[in-house]
């Protein structure tokens, strides 16, 4: 069993596209979340609904190597 992978990101509103497009491609949940505002990544909406001016977290389990280098691109420093 795989544990909870974590991963602090920043989206502009550019990147909401093409950050739910890679997330789509992943055969296991993944949510991203600000606060206690969850959300299913792979919901465009819901995506967008969240403060995009604000460090995201991104919290799934399970591994796809696309996805992981994706996150790296958008990962800030910690």
């Amino acid at each position: 069993m795989l544990g909870i992978n974590k991963k602090s990101i920043m989206l502009s509103p550019d990147q909401v596209k093409d950050f739910v497009n890679a997330a789509t491609k992943c055969d296991f949940d993944i949510d991203i979340y600000y606060n206690r505002y969850v959300v299913d990544a792979k919901s465009i909406l819901g995506v967008f609904g969240l403060d995009l001016t604000q460090t995201l977290t991104v919290e799934y389990r399970g591994y796809n190597s696309d996805f992981e280098n994706y996150l790296k691109t958008l990962a800030i420093a910690s």
